[in-house]
């Protein structure tokens, strides 16, 4: 595949990803939504279910998703990304870029679906909670640790998955991720995914909220949930590398 097949296909599966994943949020936060008050649990069976969808749509790259997965799978000593897809600098660009640009329209269209129910909303964190994490204890340090261990639980697995012959690489994952969620999400909201995060808390910043007040994006938190994930994907890679 050339660099703009992996770019596209990276951002289809994102964009799906984060249009459920930020949809679910919306859906349980959100002035009169039916889903109002719905729980942690319907928030993480709707990533879950977000991630499956997104990988299947993403299937010719491997539906990674996620740029701690891609540098996971760098990391690991692996030769290729995906079948036929050689690991290159030009292709982890085309990842890491897909990704992102995808999880910036899977958040704008996930807005536009609920575009009433955030005109209504008059709770400003939870308008910024639809789009991007924040901790339930401000600790930049700990906050850190949390999104390292979290996303070298989902990383690790998820390259020990290719060397099992289930064929259930989307419906794994997609367990996984809520497993991940109903276990270490209490702390920071689990990110795990730098393009999860960034894309959406820019188009947060970029969007029409409807402001009852002052518009803040939390960008001093922001770095947390993109090197925590990144370094939890490097370590993933690399015991993956002495392990599998």
């Amino acid at each position: 595949m050339n660099f703009g097949s992996i770019f596209l296909s990276e951002a289809l599966g994102t964009g799906i990803l984060l249009l459920l994943g930020a949809g679910v949020v919306a859906n349980v936060l959100l002035t009169r939504s039916k889903g109002f008050d719905g729980g942690w649990l319907l928030i993480s069976f709707g990533w879950g279910l977000g991630v499956m969808a997104g990988v299947y749509a993403a299937y010719k790259t491997g539906g990674h998703l996620n740029p701690a997965v891609t540098i996971g799978i760098l990391c690991s000593g692996a030769h290729e990304y995906a079948p036929g897809i050689d690991i290159t600098f030009a292709n982890t660009v085309a990842y890491i870029g897909g990704q992102l640009v995808g999880a910036f329209l899977g958040a704008v269209a996930a807005f536009l679906a609920y575009k009433r129910h955030f005109d209504l909303e008059t709770d400003e964190g939870k308008k910024l909670a639809v789009f991007s994490t924040g901790p339930a204890v401000r600790g930049y340090g700990w906050n850190y640790l949390t999104e390292v261990i979290a996303t070298f639980v989902l990383v690790l697995v998820i390259l020990s998955l290719g060397h099992t012959p289930t064929g259930l690489g989307p419906v794994a994952a997609a367990l996984l991720v809520v497993g991940i969620g109903a276990s270490l999400g209490g702390p920071t909201g689990y990110a795990i995914n730098p393009a999860r995060d960034l894309g959406p808390r820019i188009a947060h910043a970029l969007l029409p909220m409807g402001n009852s007040g002052r518009k803040d994006s939390d960008w001093s938190y922001a770095w947390v949930p993109v090197l925590g994930p990144l370094t939890g994907g490097v370590l993933a890679g690399l015991a993956a590398h002495v392990f599998f």
